[in-house]
């Protein structure tokens, strides 16, 4: 039986005529419930800012990596990134919370997950940078926070206040985790979007916590790059068995995926006894069908991988790359072409398809990530060998693309 009937029509017609481009859908996923222990969050981003970077920040109290739009050369909004305390924020935009629609004084929420990385250590942290805030403060979101203490919450945030979810407490996270798209539980009743994208991934996350299957590798795999419509149940994956010369276009309008889809991370926390640092980003930087899932610490200087940095207002390699593949998922320029993709440019028989031929390097990285961590938390954390990865990983980014881009 189909899950709509706990959703009412005007939630999916809402949903439907959303076609701002800022949105998001993400998840804060508590360690109790995790397949490892360690809190998990998670950020799908949509946004007109296509060119996206990382960049590794002193600027602060603490060291941390931060997630930026690549023409803010100074990087002075974070849109999601993690610290040396193993404090990780991210966000989504929230359509029902603010009272004054028209106010002047808003958009403040890059600006704030700044002051967060360069300043908090745990959620309480958090709370008193918000409280202590002068108001109003500009904030209409949905703020989704872990630390090195276990802590996993959502603070819905409008300009005078915030209401926090624990996804730590049974009652309200009863499965352990929380999902946020563009509307607060706190807010309006059925106003805000992303009513669909929801239940995209309600779906998944709540059949892989029965199955004990949630950490970053399912993440990465499934939400990251998921195709899937709840609502008209519809998914690429289906059409995985087309040849690569038909083009078979569905609506992505909907999906967690769209043409406005930018970036997508899983940042992984750590156990209490474990070094913080070991808090891991692991990030598909630029259009996610088309990108690779990059590790990342937030260690004094360690420099990030070059293929997902630039200096200033400059543009990162790897984000390059995946928007130039992203022509070859929405090759119809004309009218509301942004909303059909062609499916066998992810997948097909021949598995030619994008997703299939990134795979490859990806697992590799992955397993190398994996590799390190085990070893770093049993013997401490090793910073050339951190270095030797990073390169390591720039090498199979710029082998794989090449040979992306020479077919």
């Amino acid at each position: 039986m189909k899950f709509i009937k706990h959703i009412t029509l005007l939630s999916f017609l809402l949903g439907l005529a959303y076609s701002s481009s800022i949105a998001c859908t993400t998840a804060v996923i508590s360690g109790k419930s995790t397949k490892d222990g360690r809190p998990i969050l998670w950020k799908h981003r949509d946004s007109e800012s296509y060119q996206n970077k990382l960049r590794l920040f002193n600027d602060g109290a603490f060291t941390y990596v931060g997630l930026i739009n690549s023409n803010d050369k100074n990087g002075h909004q974070i849109w999601g990134g993690n610290n040396e305390f193993g404090f990780a924020i991210m966000n989504s935009a929230s359509f029902n919370l603010r009272e004054d629609n028209d106010a002047k004084f808003k958009d403040q929420e890059g600006i704030i997950m700044k002051k967060a990385l360069q300043s908090c250590k745990t959620l309480e942290d958090f709370e008193k940078l918000l409280a202590n805030l002068p108001k109003p403060m500009g904030l209409e979101a949905n703020f989704g926070v872990i630390d090195a203490k276990g802590g996993a919450a959502y603070f819905e945030t409008n300009d005078e206040g915030f209401v926090k979810f624990d996804a730590n407490d049974k009652k309200v996270a009863p499965n352990g985790y929380i999902i946020r798209a563009n509307y607060s539980f706190t807010g309006r009743e059925n106003e805000g979007y992303g009513y669909i994208r929801y239940m995209n991934a309600e779906k998944e996350f709540f059949a892989a916590a029965g199955t004990n299957q949630l950490d970053p590798t399912f993440i990465l795999k499934n939400q990251c790059r998921s195709l899937e419509n709840f609502l008209t149940e519809d998914d690429v994956k289906s059409y995985q068995n087309l040849s690569e010369n038909q083009n078979n276009f569905i609506v992505v309008k909907d999906c967690i995926n769209r043409y406005i889809s930018t970036s997508s991370f899983v940042i992984q926390g750590v156990k209490n006894n474990e070094d913080p640092r070991l808090t891991t980003m692991w990030t598909l930087l630029g259009f996610p069908l088309a990108s690779v899932a990059v590790p990342t610490w937030s260690l004094k200087n360690v420099d990030l991988p070059e293929t997902v940095c630039a200096d200033k207002d400059k543009n990162a390699e790897l984000c390059i790359k995946t928007l130039e593949l992203k022509k070859k998922f929405f090759p119809v320029s004309r009218g509301a072409g942004e909303d059909y993709m062609n499916t066998t440019a992810a997948y097909n028989k021949e598995e030619t398809g994008i997703i299939q031929q990134l795979e490859n390097a990806e697992n590799k990285i992955l397993k190398l990530s994996q590799d390190n961590l085990k070893k770093w938390r049993k013997e401490g954390i090793n910073k050339n060998e951190m270095k030797a990865f990073y390169k390591k990983v720039d090498e199979l980014i710029n082998t794989n693309y090449k040979t992306l881009f020479e077919l």
